[in-house]
Order: structure tokens, then sequence, then C-alpha cells
């Protein structure tokens, strides 16, 4: 499972991640505002790779904010 996730995202990008997916999410109870439903998927996605601790774009590009010890 590693391989297909592998653990790239720090705690401090998590934190940040859980907070932006909630704020993003939050807008989805302001009001019928069209492109907030986009917002509120962004929303999910955020916290998703926060709960994994791994971010599909950064494997992508080979970044890593996570350091080993």
């Amino acid at each position: 499972m590693s391989s297909l996730l592998p653990h790239n995202v720090h705690t401090f990008d998590r934190v940040a991640r859980v907070l932006l997916g909630l704020g993003l999410l939050s807008l989805l109870f302001i009001g019928p505002v069209p492109g907030w439903g986009l917002a509120g998927l962004l929303g999910l996605v955020l916290l998703f790779t926060a709960a994994v601790g791994s971010c599909p774009i950064y494997t992508l590009l080979g970044v890593s904010t996570w350091k080993q010890t």
C-alpha cells in the first residue's frame, strides 16, 4: 500500500490542508452561489490527503514535505 500512497505530507502540511479543506467545505453552507460546489469538492480532496498523509500531486512531481526520522 505504501507504493500506491507513499507518505509524503508533513504534519504542518496536513494541519494546513485540514484547515483549508474545512474552510472550503464551509462555503457550501453560505448559500447557493455558482461554483462553490467545486470548492467543496476541493475541500474534500484536501481533507482526504490530510487524513491519508499522501498527496498524489506531490507523488507525480517527486516532492515530499515529510522528513523521515
